[in-house]
């Protein structure tokens, strides 16, 4: 395999590809193998909850959501934790996330246990990628993205969300929705960044916010600063958040288990009411490739997010650029990319992106796991499960906006 150094021309083309591609109002102007089968996290119409919780009567509706709102999220019983798509629960709580509590949530790691991958098999030459480990990827520096970041990566931002543990963190990416051309409402992030897996269930107050830090501000000065700057574009909650069937039965906090599955797509709405859709409002959105184009066609791959871990305090976005390798966890389940990268926790979620054939950049990945030294980042392969997954979110807002 080539030298793992970062290609130069390959990344500029990436970074040109996700600059911003449509008139939009920039921030200083907007003050205020087989069939799939994804499951679903419902959210509210407006907002209403879908449904009440168990024994919760219709009466006591309003006094439950303005409890809820009021901090009884936090209530977490580790026993009965919501897992059903009808109980999950995500209403707008206007001010919820605000520049320090945005700038203390913390990464939702997800290392391999060890810093080899189990069950895997070398490669040697196969013409198939399925079931193939390539040798483990020298490590990718990161780089920080240009300023101001709705400049050069207009779709990148970051997802937060409520767990049992406090706030915590992922990134994320705008993409295309079919049924609504040129006024997606979509994001796309990791599954374990809107649930927990095998062992619990959907996380709370999941809300996406576009060109995090837009200025790329110090940590310090992140509290004080004004929230336009934080969140030029506003903060847009999740009302409807789909993942596979898969991460939830099999996903974990470490070992990889379930990860060739951990995508997830969420459905937003903007907490200020703003009229435009979040494509519209940013000004671009990607397209999503569920191809999944092999290894050896692939000459450049880039990993855009916020890391959070040290030696990153979170604030700033970077992207990784490397020629991708293969990396299997189980023999049975689809082969996954992986990447040399020194990103760590917070960059989960964020989007992978190659050049289409267009010239422009596609989402076909996003980042999983890594090992705990952050020396390289795997990522799953958009196949028939994620294209489900996905469909399914764009048809259920089919006629709606």
């Amino acid at each position: 395999m080539p030298s793992k150094r970062r290609p130069a021309l390959a990344a500029a083309a990436l970074a040109a590809a996700l600059a911003l591609t449509a008139t939009a109002c920039g921030p200083s102007d907007d003050k205020a193998s087989g069939e799939a089968k994804p499951s679903a996290a419902a959210g509210q119409k407006g907002d209403d909850f879908p449904s009440l919780p168990k024994g919760i009567p219709t009466q006591d509706l309003e006094k439950w959501k303005k409890k809820w709102k009021d901090g009884a999220w936090k209530n977490w019983d580790k026993e009965q934790w919501l897992r059903e798509a009808r109980d999950f629960i995500n209403p707008i709580i206007e001010g919820h996330w605000k520049p320090d509590t945005m700038k203390d949530a913390r990464a939702s790691d997800k290392t391999l246990a060890t810093q080899g991958a189990p069950g895997t098999v070398p490669g040697g030459g196969s013409a198939s990628d399925q079931g193939v480990t390539d040798p483990e990827p020298r490590p990718v520096q990161a780089k920080a993205v240009g300023l101001p970041y709705h400049n050069n990566a207009a779709p990148v931002g970051k997802v937060f969300f409520d767990s049992p543990e406090g706030h915590m963190v992922c990134s994320a990416t705008v993409v295309k929705d079919p049924a609504h051309p040129g006024k997606s409402n979509m994001v796309w992030t990791a599954g374990h960044c809107v649930h927990a897996g095998k062992k619990g269930g959907w996380y709370r107050n999941i809300a996406f916010v576009p060109s995090y830090n837009d200025k790329g501000l110090p940590g310090a000065q992140v509290n004080s600063a004004p929230v336009t700057d934080v969140a030029p574009y506003g903060v847009w909650w999740a009302d409807w958040a789909q993942t596979s069937s898969q991460w939830i039965t099999q996903g974990a906090e470490t070992g990889g288990a379930g990860a060739p599955y951990d995508f997830s797509v969420l459905h937003v709405k903007s907490e200020n009411g703003n009229g435009k859709s979040l494509e519209e409002t940013v000004g671009n959105a990607l397209t999503v490739d569920f191809s999944t184009p092999q290894v050896k066609s692939i000459q450049s791959m880039g990993a855009w997010g916020y890391p959070a871990a040290p030696p990153f305090d979170g604030q700033k976005m970077y992207d990784c650029v490397d020629r991708p390798g293969r990396l299997t966890i189980e023999p049975s389940q689809p082969t996954m990319y992986r990447i040399g990268c020194t990103m760590t926790g917070g960059s989960s979620g964020g989007g992978w992106f190659a050049k289409g054939p267009d010239g422009k950049a596609v989402l076909v990945s996003n980042t999983s796991i890594g090992p705990a030294n952050s020396t390289w980042l795997a990522g799953p392969r958009l196949g028939p499960e994620a294209k489900g997954v996905y469909d399914a979110l764009s048809q259920k807002f089919a006629n709606k906006r």
